[in-house]
């Protein structure tokens, strides 16, 4: 029985997994966050940069990095990999902060957090290779948890489906998996706070 089920099994979790890869996940919550607080005009000025300075290039570089055969897979799940791709990404989104500051003399508070926790995980990587696909879906779902209670519990469940994917694939242990979970979970606490303030 579990010959025949297995590939089915392994099939779903690859979906799911790459479906729900940070980027992605991450994407479809500012597209839910634009269309519900901008027009069009200004979600593509707010989401034009985004996609400019983060997205498309760390989307560049992964695929950049897979062809030359410096990353062994898109996820790049090996721990020693992800060093060059933590710092990277980190620039980028600097790059963005950076940017965002200066034209619009605010400070993104989303992409501030998702950098804290990307510095963290990044830190953690010395120790354990953290499952950044969980950690970047809990902090999806308390982004979506800001703007719909229903939302954001509902991409909770999701993360802790992506969890259960990136185990069954072999991506990760499952204390890789609940070490994104924790770091994740933490990181949110602290931006639902201050988000908090900031509405008040």
């Amino acid at each position: 029985m579990f010959k025949t089920t297995a590939p089915v099994v392994t099939g779903i979790s690859k979906f799911i997994s790459n479906f729900f890869n940070p980027l992605t996940s991450l994407l479809i919550y500012f597209l839910y966050f634009s269309t519900e607080n901008y027009s069009l005009s200004e979600a593509s000025g707010r989401f034009l940069p985004i996609l400019l300075l983060t997205v498309s290039p760390i989307s560049f570089w992964i695929f950049w990095n897979v062809k030359k055969g410096h990353y062994s897979n898109m996820d790049v799940s090996n721990r020693n990999q992800r060093k060059s791709l933590y710092f990277f990404i980190a620039g980028a989104m600097i790059a963005y902060l950076l940017f965002d500051y200066f034209k619009n003399e605010t400070l993104d508070i989303v992409m501030f957090f998702l950098l804290i926790l990307l510095l963290i995980l990044q830190l953690s990587n010395y120790f354990i290779k953290s499952s950044m696909h969980t950690a970047f879906n809990v902090f999806v779902a308390a982004l979506f948890f800001s703007e719909n209670t229903m939302f954001g519990i509902i991409w909770l469940g999701i993360a802790v489906l992506v969890g259960i994917t990136r185990i069954i694939l072999k991506r990760h242990t499952p204390r890789e998996v609940l070490t994104g979970f924790a770091i994740a979970g933490l990181v949110s606490f602290a931006y639902l706070y201050a988000y908090i303030q900031v509405q008040h």
